[in-house]
């Protein structure tokens, strides 16, 4: 009685997971789906599955779209402003956990609930300022005000669940603050440090409103060139979802291969935290 209720219970489990899954994929799937089949095709129901099949929409996207080139700009932004959210980031939110400032990391991830939209036009009028407009490093600056209150966030509870007695044994051998954190403390952190990265780097890939102010054609990241297929009289629905699954799938692939990262970062932090 207890097997045949057991083998039950783990029937419905995996259907209920099945189920799940199949809820969760399908707009992804559909997406990848579309971004095969040709205007025509997309217009007619019952939808044919196998007939009108075409990689049309994908050569729109790289050759007369240029996909490329906002591919580089999303990458260069992106890993820049992780880069410089981590450089800063870690730091202070090593310093926060070890004086038990709880309130100010809080503090500083209420800036996370500020619509982004308000820091808008002062970032456009001090980048105006400064001639910094349509360049790299104003979307950066812009893109890590976003990401750097979330690492600091993320990163504190975590620093707080590891031993306080290792940098402790560190000073004692006379090792400086700074090599305690940079030997000890950030190898210890690593599936939060790539937790951290893999989050703001997310965050900064899909950007849309500080890229599409800020950043002119030479500059324009994905989130922005995607419009390209948008007019006024019609949606290219093809050539949109090519270039949406162009967009998804780095991010997906990272997130897959760096998923175990992100479990255990998520959960030490969450612990003490």
């Amino acid at each position: 009685m207890y097997r045949t209720q057991r083998r039950i219970f783990s029937v419905l489990y995996f259907v209920a997971i099945f189920i799940l899954l199949v809820i969760f994929l399908s707009p992804f799937l559909w997406m990848v789906y579309c971004s095969f089949k040709t205007p025509i095709e997309l217009s007619k129901l019952p939808v044919n599955w196998l007939k009108g099949l075409t990689m049309d929409n994908y050569q729109k996207v790289f050759v007369q779209q240029n996909f490329f080139k906002f591919i580089k700009n999303s990458v260069i932004v992106a890993a820049g402003s992780t880069f410089f959210g981590l450089l800063i980031g870690l730091p202070a939110s090593y310093s926060i956990a070890r004086h038990g400032q709880k309130k100010l990391s809080m503090l500083i991830l209420t800036s996370r609930i500020v619509p982004g939209i308000t820091f808008l036009l002062p970032l456009y009028i001090m980048f105006r300022e400064l001639k910094m407009v349509d360049t790299y490093t104003s979307l950066i600056l812009a893109h890590m005000l976003t990401g750097l209150p979330f690492i600091v966030w993320l990163m504190t509870p975590f620093f707080e669940s590891l031993p306080k007695e290792l940098g402790e044994a560190a000073v004692v051998d006379g090792a400086s603050s700074l090599r305690t954190f940079v030997s000890i403390v950030l190898p210890l952190s690593v599936p939060g440090i790539v937790t951290a990265t893999i989050l703001s780097f997310t965050f900064s890939w899909n950007n849309f409103m500080f890229s599409i102010v800020l950043a002119t054609n030479r500059t324009r990241t994905v989130p922005v060139a995607i419009y390209n297929f948008i007019s006024y009289a019609s949606i290219d629905w093809g050539g949109l979802m090519a270039a949406a699954t162009v967009i998804t799938l780095p991010i997906l692939v990272l997130a897959v291969i760096t998923q175990r990262y992100v479990i255990r970062g998520m959960t030490a932090g969450a612990v003490k935290g």
